[in-house]
C-alpha cells in the first residue's frame, strides 16, 4: 500500500508538468464542449449531450493522455528507475492509473462546471426565465449514479490506455495509434454520432466498440432512469477494462530499449481483443445492436389506420388538393417539400373550389358544419410516419431529452401571448404554427409536438365540434390570418430562424386536417 500511494502521488506531480497530458485531458475535451454547447444551442442546452461529452472527456484522457504520458516516461528512463524501487509493477501501475483517474474526475468535473455556465449563457440570450432553467441546466438526474458510470467508463478507457502504451515504441507511434481509435470511436462508435443516424453495417460495428456503452450509461444519470437500469452497459464497460488491464500488465515493458514485437509475451494482445469481441458477440446475441439499454428510445412513428375514426374520403367534396389550391391530391405528395415563395401562393381554398355546402356563402368559421370537412380526401396527407407533418405514436416513449424539451412547450404554451389571441380563428392559427413551424425546421421534437399542440387546443377551445369548425375554416382560408407568432416561438423554447410563410401556411393545413381526424 505504501508503494501505491508513493506512486499515486509521483504520478500525479509528473503529470502537473506533462504539458501534451494536460493538453489532451483538459483543453481537447473542452473545445467539445464549446463546440456542442453553440452546435445545439436551439435545444434544451446540452442536457442530451453530457453522455457523448464526457466520454470524449475520458476518451481524450486515456487513449492520448495517458498512454502518451507513459511512453514518453519510458523513453526519458523514468519506469526503469521505478524498476528499482522496492515495490510490486502491481503498486506501480496501480497508482499510476489511480492517478490518472483523480485527473479525469476533475476533468470531468470541469466539464460539468462549464456545461452550465455555458448553459445560463445561452438560456439568457433566448430569454428563458430564470425560473425555468433549473430545468433545462445540465445537471445530473442521479449523481451517486453518474460517478459509478463514470469510474466504470474511465476503467475501461485506461484499460485501453494502457495496451496501447504497451504496444507502441515511440510518443508518435501511440499518438497515431491514438487516432486510429479515438476518430472511429467518435464517428461510428456512438460517441459524436448518435447511433440512430448511423447505417445498418455501422450499428454492428458499434457494438465492438466501448464508446457507445460508456455514452448509454453516463447519460442515463443525467436524463435517465440512472445507473441501475444499465447493468449490460455496466458489465461491458467493466468486461473491457479487464481484459485491457490484464493484457497491458502482462505486455508491459520498463525499457524503451524493449520492443514491442522483439519480447516473448506479445500474445497478451488477443485478451484484450477477446475483452472486446465478446461484448460485441454478446450485444448481438441479447439485442442490444439496435436499441441499447440508453434510456434513449427511438422516435418510433406508425401510420394509423387511415379508415379508424374518420369518415370515409373520395366524396364529392374539394379534399386537400383544393384547400392548398393544387389541381388534383397526387399533386399534394409528389413535391411535399417544394417551398411557397409567399403568402400569395396559397390561395384561398373557398375560391378554389366547392366542398358540399356553398362555402362561398359562409359568413364566418361558427356557420359551417360537420358536411363541410366530412367528405375531404384525407387519404392524400402525408404520413404520420413521414418527414413531412410527422406526428408520433403515443405508445412509443420519447427519448429523455426530448420529452424534456417537449414538456418545456408544454408549460410554457398557456403563457404564450399569441395563444392568448382574442381572435379565436388567429389564436388557433397561431397555435398550429408551433407544430407547423418546427415541422419545417426539422427540429428533433418536431413529431412529439403536435400531440401537445392539439391537447392544448381542445383544453383552450372547450368544445370539440368548435374546435373542429375553427380547423376546417383555416383549412379552407389558408391565405388569411398573419404569422407574426413565428417570430415569438423562441419564448416557449422553439429557438428558430422565422421560416417561409407559404411553406408554414402549407403544414398548418395539414396538421389542422390530421387534428380533424383525431377528434
Amino acid at each position: 500500500m505504501t508503494g501505491f500511494i508513493s506512486q499515486f502521488r509521483t504520478s500525479l506531480r509528473l503529470f502537473g508538468r506533462n504539458r501534451m497530458g494536460l493538453l489532451y485531458s483538459y483543453l481537447f475535451p473542452l473545445l467539445f464542449l464549446v463546440a456542442f454547447a453553440f452546435l445545439y444551442r436551439d435545444q434544451a442546452p446540452l442536457m442530451a449531450r453530457m453522455g457523448e461529452l464526457l466520454t470524449i472527456a475520458i476518451l481524450g484522457g486515456a487513449c492520448f493522455g495517458f498512454p502518451t504520458t507513459l511512453v514518453n516516461e519510458r523513453e526519458r528512463g523514468v519506469w526503469r528507475r521505478f524498476r528499482l524501487a522496492p515495490a510490486s509493477l502491481r503498486s506501480l501501475v496501480g497508482g499510476t492509473i489511480a492517478a490518472r483517474y483523480a485527473s479525469l474526475l476533475v476533468a470531468g468535473l470541469l466539464q460539468v462546471v462549464l456545461a452550465v455556465v455555458l448553459a445560463v449563457v445561452i438560456l439568457r440570450a433566448r430569454n428563458i426565465a430564470a425560473a425555468d432553467w433549473w430545468a433545462l441546466l445540465p445537471l445530473p438526474a442521479h449523481p451517486l449514479g453518474l460517478l459509478l458510470a463514470f469510474t466504470c467508463v474511465c476503467f475501461a478507457f485506461l484499460g485501453l490506455g494502457l495496451v496501447m502504451a504497451t504496444l507502441a515504441d515511440t510518443v508518435p507511434a501511440v499518438q497515431a495509434l491514438g487516432q486510429c481509435i479515438f476518430l472511429p470511436m467518435l464517428v461510428i462508435g456512438g460517441v459524436a454520432v448518435r447511433l440512430d443516424t448511423l447505417p445498418e453495417w455501422a450499428l454492428h460495428l458499434s457494438a465492438f466498440f466501448p464508446g457507445r456503452y460508456a455514452v448509454a450509461a453516463i447519460q442515463a444519470c443525467y436524463t435517465g432512469s440512472g445507473v441501475t437500469a444499465q447493468l449490460f452497459n455496466i458489465g461491458a464497460l467493466l468486461l473491457i477494462g479487464t481484459s485491457g488491464c490484464v493484457a497491458g500488465a502482462m505486455m508491459f515493458r520498463w525499457d524503451a530499449r524493449q520492443r514491442f514485437m522483439e519480447q516473448g509475451r506479445r500474445h497478451w494482445i488477443m485478451a484484450a481483443i477477446a475483452g472486446w469481441a465478446a461484448v460485441g458477440l454478446a450485444a448481438e446475441a441479447t439485442g442490444h445492436v439496435r436499441m441499447i439499454e440508453d434510456d434513449r428510445p427511438a422516435l418510433a412513428i406508425s401510420t394509423p389506420d387511415p379508415g379508424a375514426g374518420r369518415p370515409s374520403a373520395g366524396g364529392p367534396g374539394a379534399g386537400l388538393a383544393a384547400a392548398l389550391g393544387q389541381s388534383a391530391p397526387a399533386e399534394v405528395s409528389a413535391d411535399p417539400m417544394a417551398p411557397v415563395e409567399s403568402t400569395d401562393a396559397v390561395p384561398n381554398a373557398a375560391t378554389a373550389a366547392s366542398v358540399s355546402a356553398p362555402v362561398q356563402e359562409t359568413r364566418t368559421w361558427r356557420d359551417l358544419q360537420l358536411a363541410d370537412w366530412w367528405n375531404w380526401d384525407y387519404d392524400s396527407l402525408p404520413p404520420d410516419d413521414g418527414v413531412i407533418s410527422p406526428i408520433a405514436d403515443p405508445s412509443v416513449p420519447l427519448e429523455p431529452s426530448i420529452a424534456e424539451w417537449v414538456e418545456f412547450v408544454r408549460v410554457r404554451l398557456p403563457l404564450w401571448e399569441p395563444s392568448k389571441e382574442a381572435d379565436p380563428v388567429q389564436r388557433v392559427r397561431n397555435i398550429l404554427m408551433v407544430a407547423a413551424a418546427t415541422d419545417v425546421a426539422q427540429l428533433p421534437i418536431e413529431a412529439a409536438l403536435p400531440d401537445v399542440v392539439l391537447a392544448f387546443l381542445r383544453q383552450d377551445i372547450g368544445n370539440d365540434f368548435d374546435l373542429a369548425r375553427l380547423l376546417a375554416w383555416i383549412v379552407l382560408h389558408p391565405g388569411e390570418g398573419n404569422l407574426d407568432a413565428a417570430d415569438e416561438l423562441y419564448r416557449i423554447g422553439v429557438d428558430i430562424t422565422r421560416p417561409p410563410p407559404g411553406e408554414v401556411r402549407r403544414r398548418t393545413v395539414y396538421y389542422a386536417m390530421k387534428f380533424l381526424l383525431r377528434i
